[in-house]
């Protein structure tokens, strides 16, 4: 009870007619956007700010589910609820799939962790040729038949996003774009291998909500929307060459854009 003492939370307003428990949360997220709440630190228990504020259990627990649905705190059975880290990994767009990166055999998502300090994974990959929906047969060019590559990747244990790469079957069939491990650089390098340079990426990202599968794959908490980016890359010719489709946790990153000023 000292730390709640001490100014990190302050009182109701009596006179206010906004609702108690929007109050309590309004107080806690003041909390942790001034810093008196560090990224990873365990809140008052519920029977600490009940005593501190006066009200119900319940009046707290509204409260603290309000704070949920925003994203800024989780709750952990047994253990109380937690001030949830700001994103980990910053997605400059600009930088990473410079092809610096593919000529040291490095993928963006590798870079991008490097960059954090932490160790990438994947898993869950699956390559199999298949018939596209038409909103991708149509980024493609009409293509009939696709590669598509379907993999989740995974930060210090953690899965932050999951991924399905669709390329024309005509280009990716028979090469080593088609096995589990398409080698240093991934994918893209693979393709400028086979005389498809790149020339330029166009990215389509949206927030929204994620589906109950979404939830189950990047086991997202209450709360934590996703970022959906649809990615369609080009080669010098004009040729779209791969179309990927992914879904990040919109806790693990931020996402940074260079633009000209010109």
């Amino acid at each position: 009870m000292a730390a709640l003492s001490s100014g990190i939370l302050g009182a109701l307003d009596p006179t206010s007619d906004r609702a108690v428990f929007r109050q309590i949360a309004d107080q806690i997220r003041e909390a942790i956007d001034k810093g008196r709440f560090k990224e990873g630190a365990k809140l008052p228990s519920e029977s600490e700010l009940v005593e501190h504020f006066g009200v119900s259990r319940m009046t707290v627990r509204n409260a603290l589910s309000i704070l949920q649905s925003e994203g800024l705190v989780s709750s952990e059975h047994g253990k109380g609820v937690f001030v949830r880290p700001r994103p980990p990994v910053r997605r400059l767009a600009s930088d990473r799939f410079a092809r610096r990166h593919r000529d040291q055999g490095k993928s963006a998502f590798t870079v991008e962790a490097e960059a954090a300090g932490s160790k990438p994974e994947v898993d869950s990959l699956e390559v199999r040729e298949e018939k596209p929906v038409p909103d991708i047969s149509a980024r493609l060019g009409s293509a009939r038949k696709v590669l598509a590559r379907r993999r989740r990747y995974l930060l210090d244990g953690r899965p932050v996003e999951f991924a399905v790469s669709y390329l024309p079957l005509d280009l990716a069939r028979g090469t080593q774009i088609a096995e589990p491990n398409p080698g240093p650089g991934g994918i893209y390098a693979r393709l400028e291998e086979l005389g498809h340079r790149l020339d330029h990426f166009d990215e389509e990202v949206r927030a929204r909500m994620p589906s109950p599968a979404e939830v189950k794959t990047l086991r997202l908490s209450s709360g934590v929307p996703v970022i959906s980016l649809i990615r369609t890359a080009y080669d010098t010719e004009g040729r779209a060459v791969e179309v990927c489709d992914t879904v990040m946790a919109a806790d693990a990153y931020v996402l940074a854009y260079q633009l000209p000023a010109n």
